[in-house]
């Protein structure tokens, strides 16, 4: 690989891990078969950073009447001919998500057996589809929401509080279908790929509870009013459950996930000559913690003392989280690799990249960013002192002073976090 520059090379493994998962090229082969019966239109309904685009590929590979309505992210959308597309807010919901998700239970309601719902699911839908439960306040959901993002829960904990407090997910939007046939198509963005936890799960049945949900809740002292406390303490509050009869007419494909674009990096990795060490797609805890665990194994690859030799590459997924201590601004991906430059010190030979594969690393208009040997220094250099901003949770302008931002705009695809450490050997030294 002596022609390929090291930085370029990241950035193209990180554009493979995303064309890997283009709903264009993985929704139609799990399509049913068109058109329906009598000419019935198919009912689609659906919510996340990549519904947009999932809506688009199946408008051009539907040949029978449609109608429906999904719900993407704020700049995430594409033309639709058939379809209708709302905007709304993420990661913390506003009036255009409630506004979505009525709705959508509105499209959905009344139906027969006759009709066939298919429901189109990728992350970024607990924010996108936000109906508050019976008594409860899409202020409710805003504040306890801003509490748990930055709290250092993971996606699990945060998807279970959000479903017992709303009105359509948990599973609730396919009960809302019956008896109509119900086809979800979901491309995961969470680690381990529950369906359950992919946008709060609103078409599966759901093994959390609403007492596993106040217990998260006090566990990051995340301040909730007595209507939110009532709520889950009311029978009426829990979501329906694995083995439920009411959600016999459900069917649920995963048609892209993590483990699929890292295996398509790694081939690509090897292609050109690398060794890879794949830590998996699944990584979660904090992101400076996660980052001092691969700093020490990259450091310790560099000397000869690791598992592979250098030239190599180490590949992860998952999602990280962030407890937010500072007054900064950055995402779980900045912060890893803020972490990453603070810990390796400018050793030489060790590139790396880090970046969300929807385009958008917290809430900021990157997707993540880059970190090369002389980042330490040229930071240094600008009067940046890494371990300092790090204290801040402040990596978005460390590495926007920089110019080491990755900026592609919404992918409109979601994946979840891509992260490669690339090593080379000393004679390839900066």
């Amino acid at each position: 690989m002596t022609d390929i520059d090291p930085q370029q090379l990241l950035i193209d493994l990180f554009k493979i891990a995303v064309a890997t998962a283009d709903p264009a090229l993985v929704l139609p082969p799990f399509l049913p078969a068109s058109p329906l019966p009598n000419n019935r239109p198919l009912i689609v309904v659906g919510a996340g950073k990549a519904a947009c685009s999932m809506a688009a590929s199946l408008e051009q590979h539907w040949k029978g009447p449609l109608k429906g309505l999904v719900v993407t992210a704020y700049g995430h959308s594409e033309p639709l001919e058939r379809l209708e597309v709302i905007e709304a807010s993420h990661p913390v919901p506003d009036m255009n998500s409630e506004l979505a998700a009525k709705r959508i239970l509105s499209l959905v309601s009344n139906l027969s057996v006759e009709d066939q719902v298919i429901c189109l699911i990728s992350g970024g839908g607990s924010s996108l589809l936000s109906m508050p439960a019976p008594g409860l306040t899409l202020a409710d959901k805003q504040s306890i929401n801003r509490g748990l993002l930055k709290s250092g829960a993971d996606i699990h904990e945060m998807n279970c509080v959000r479903k017992h407090l709303s009105g359509i997910k948990g599973g609730r939007l396919a009960q809302a279908c019956a008896p109509a046939k119900l086809l979800t198509l979901a491309i995961s963005d969470v680690p381990g790929d529950d369906p359950a936890v992919i946008a709060s799960g609103p078409t599966v049945a759901d093994p959390t509870t609403s007492d596993q949900a106040l217990a998260i809740l006090e566990k990051y002292n995340i301040e909730i009013g007595d209507a939110v406390t009532k709520w889950l303490k009311s029978p009426e509050s829990e979501t329906p459950k694995p083995g439920d009869t009411a959600l016999a007419h459900c069917r649920f494909r995963m048609i892209a996930a993590p483990s699929q674009s890292l295996m398509a990096t790694t081939v690509r990795a090897k292609a050109v000559g690398l060794e890879v060490l794949s830590l998996g797609d699944d990584l979660t805890g904090e992101s400076r913690e996660l980052a001092q665990q691969h700093a020490s194994l990259a450091l310790a690859i560099s000397r000869g003392e690791g598992s592979i030799q250098a030239p190599c590459v180490i590949l992860s997924g998952g999602e990280t989280s962030v407890t937010v201590r500072g007054n900064g601004k950055g995402g779980r991906n900045g912060e890893y690799l803020l972490a990453l430059v603070d810990a390796l010190k400018g050793a030489p030979g060790i590139y790396a990249l880090a970046a969300d594969t929807d385009g958008i690393d917290g809430a900021g208009d990157n997707a993540g960013a880059v970190l090369n040997p002389d980042t330490w220094q040229r930071a240094i250099d600008r009067g940046w002192d890494a371990a300092t901003e790090l204290d801040n949770n402040n990596c978005y302008p460390f590495f926007s002073d920089l110019g080491d931002l990755l900026i592609t705009g919404p992918t409109r695809t979601n994946v979840n976090d891509f992260r490669a450490i690339l090593i080379l050997p000393p004679a390839r030294h900066d």
